[in-house]
């Protein structure tokens, strides 16, 4: 069987624009370079948002080298980014996000998170579960008080060790073709995958690796608590990124209500990228 593969051609960021989103932003920015995708930043400001607030493509661009000074606006495109800002009508962020992935397709959503009741940062209020089946796209999700793989300085990207939970269910497989393609597409050279199981000995799921050059997999079975062994695995080899299969019913607000992946990503304090399964 075939599984999905990772053709990103349109990113999504909402924003509320606070520090942390701008940590976001520099990631979506960075896979939006890279994979010569478009690129939609959604104002998710409930107080409301002018163009200004907007994090300005063309200069992080300047700054980052891959644009000389006072640059115009059409060089960004002359890059591959096809960059659109976006102020929606609906006030409620949850609606406004759903209502635009209702219409335009996403291959790849990236926000931040914040520490404060646990939640995503511009979620001001709880979601009932029937809308959060709503969306099934893979995220990449930013917490708060982490810089992530991508400087604000240069742009350059430190993604060397990641791991990756697998279990039987959700299969596994998804999300392991999905940061082989990242790691390519973000031009990492070396680095390490590292597949956790919790379980017995002799109950890891079958997987395929793929064969990158430069990076090398491990593979270990720890006995234990799911979540504890995937957080006290994450600190022990400094993941500077932790992959993980969602059931594909939920997508980006599956890590909102208690699941596996809000729990790893409040823990760990570690990127955290969900890659849906259908």
């Amino acid at each position: 069987m075939n599984e999905p593969r990772m053709a990103i051609k349109n990113v999504l960021h909402p924003t509320d624009f606070s520090e942390v989103s701008t940590v976001a932003f520099y990631h979506a920015l960075k896979v939006s370079l890279l994979t010569k995708s478009k690129f939609s930043i959604m104002s998710l400001d409930s107080d409301g948002a002018d163009w200004e607030d907007f994090p300005s493509i063309r200069k992080t661009l300047e700054q980052w080298q891959l644009l000389p000074k006072l640059s115009p606006r059409s060089a960004v495109a002359e890059l591959g980014i096809r960059a659109s800002k976006i102020i929606p009508d609906h006030r409620d962020p949850v609606e406004a996000v759903v209502g635009f992935l209702k219409t335009h397709a996403v291959d790849l959503i990236v926000l931040a998170t914040s520490n404060q009741e646990d939640r995503v940062s511009w979620l001001g209020k709880s979601v009932a579960q029937p809308l959060a089946r709503r969306a099934a796209e893979m995220t990449l999700f930013l917490p708060d008080g982490s810089n992530g793989f991508v400087s604000q300085t240069d742009g350059s990207v430190s993604l060397q060790r990641i791991l990756i939970p697998v279990a039987e269910t959700p299969r596994p497989q998804p999300a392991i073709e999905a940061v082989c393609r990242l790691v390519k597409g973000l031009n990492c050279p070396q680095g390490t995958f590292t597949l956790i199981h919790a379980g017995q000995p002799g109950s890891f799921p079958r997987i395929r690796q793929r064969d990158i050059p430069g990076w090398e997999w491990k593979k270990e079975v720890r006995s234990g608590d799911t979540i504890q062994t995937i957080v006290d695995t994450a600190n022990e080899i400094e993941a500077d990124l932790v992959v993980m299969a969602t059931d594909g019913r939920s997508g980006f607000l599956e890590g909102l209500r208690g699941s596996h992946s809000e729990r790893v990503l409040r823990q760990t304090g570690v990127p955290l990228l969900t890659v849906p399964v259908a």
